[in-house]
């Protein structure tokens, strides 16, 4: 009988050791809904940090509207005459990062034109004719008016056709003031971005804060603790924001950032005491007690990493619930004011507008955005939910 040498006996293969999160990963990036919903979030997170960069209207707010154009529809092109400002008006020199962070104040005033010609030293103008405007004159500029400084026919002639008149398409129309509808839209995903941001840090703070404390000590402070969340719980977020921004004498983008962050905490607290509650009597946490560390070390840096993966499934929550209680508040009137571009308030424009042909579309479009953005969360929600959840097995 032949022996087989135990060097020539097949290997068994080793399973090699990872780490909880690479099969969080995993699951995550298995999961099609989820990552569909992220890779939207990116493109809003890259709009919104880009701003005013990559906005056709990069002037503050958006807001450079041209009344003769008011409600017109998506892809409607106009031919603009830019006639230069009075010395007076004119803004000071700006740099990349001050228009990245307010805009660029117009350089020029913009006059939508039906037709031109150009006869000698004069440009004679055929306004352009908007289905909710008046009627307007045919009207004469001097070529050295329009251009902005003097010279001789000829050049300014050049000049004037190449940079003073210019054609502009309105890939999704504009607003009942004139203004970029496409501007607009995505300068307001800085504000529900934002705002979503600003709600999530603040309810996370302040949650697991009183969460840590009521969970971990518990006794009487637990009960008061938990009493406070039940009162707080029991008002609707928009009355809170209402008493707050009334408390705070003021409405505005950072008021409602804060009133908005200051009603979301609950949800947080309540889930870093029920974690706490079930995590404060393991074995390492007595191990901590015995080696006498303090009772803070022990919470921050033994307690609240083992909530993880709770806190950022609430957090993704918390996030769309804050850009729909924007939406809403911006809606009635009591969060953004304008001419910020909140897509609650464009929502309220464009609701003013119903039964008219622009309504539509100005009404459908911001909704469409608040829509989706709410939508990708909870999808990328759900899909940390399962990730962090060991019985989801890989593939599914």
């Amino acid at each position: 009988m032949t022996t087989v040498p135990a060097s020539a006996a097949p290997a068994r293969a080793v399973p090699i050791a990872r780490a909880p999160g690479y099969y969080v990963r995993q699951r995550l990036l298995q999961n099609r809904p989820a990552m569909l919903g992220l890779g939207f979030i990116l493109l809003c997170a890259l709009v919104a940090l880009a701003g005013y960069w990559v906005l056709p209207d990069n002037s503050p707010d958006a807001n450079n509207g041209v009344v003769q154009l008011q409600k017109e529809p998506p892809g409607f092109t106009a031919t603009l005459l830019r006639l230069p400002l009075p010395d007076s008006a004119r803004p000071a020199a700006d740099n990349a990062l001050r228009t990245w962070q307010q805009g660029r104040e117009p350089r020029f005033r913009d006059a939508p034109i039906g037709s031109y010609r150009i006869v000698g030293d004069s440009v004679l103008i055929e306004p352009y004719q908007n289905h909710s405007a008046l009627a307007e004159l045919p009207k004469r500029y001097s070529l050295a008016e329009v251009a902005g400084r003097p010279g001789s026919a000829a050049e300014l002639s050049q000049l004037v056709e190449q940079q003073h008149i210019v054609r502009r398409t309105y890939w999704l129309g504009t607003d009942k003031a004139g203004r970029d509808e496409l501007s607009r839209l995505l300068l307001g995903t800085r504000i529900s971005l934002g705002i979503g941001l600003v709600a999530v840090l603040i309810s996370l703070a302040l949650g697991m804060l009183v969460g840590a404390l009521a969970g971990y000590v518990g006794g009487w402070v637990d009960s008061l603790l938990l009493g406070v969340m039940t009162v707080v719980w029991s008002i609707p977020g928009i009355m809170l924001v209402i008493a707050i921004s009334l408390a705070l004498d003021s409405r505005g983008v950072w008021t409602s950032f804060i009133a908005v962050g200051l009603t979301m905490w609950v949800d947080v607290a309540r889930v870093v005491r029920g974690q706490m509650l079930g995590l404060r009597e393991k074995t390492f946490v007595e191990a901590g007690r015995v080696l006498g560390l303090p009772q803070s070390r022990l919470i921050m840096w033994h307690l609240l990493p083992n909530m993880t993966g709770p806190l950022i499934v609430i957090a993704t929550s918390n996030f769309a619930a804050a850009i729909l209680l924007e939406a809403g508040l911006s809606f009635l009137g009591l969060g953004v004011q304008p001419p910020a571009p909140s897509w609650g308030l464009m929502v309220n424009e464009g609701f003013q507008l119903l039964g008219t042909e622009a309504g539509l579309w100005l009404t459908l479009l911001p909704g469409l955005a608040i829509s989706l953005l709410v939508l990708s969360f909870n999808l990328l929600g759900n899909g940390l939910r399962d990730a962090y959840d060991p019985k989801t097995p890989l593939g599914s």
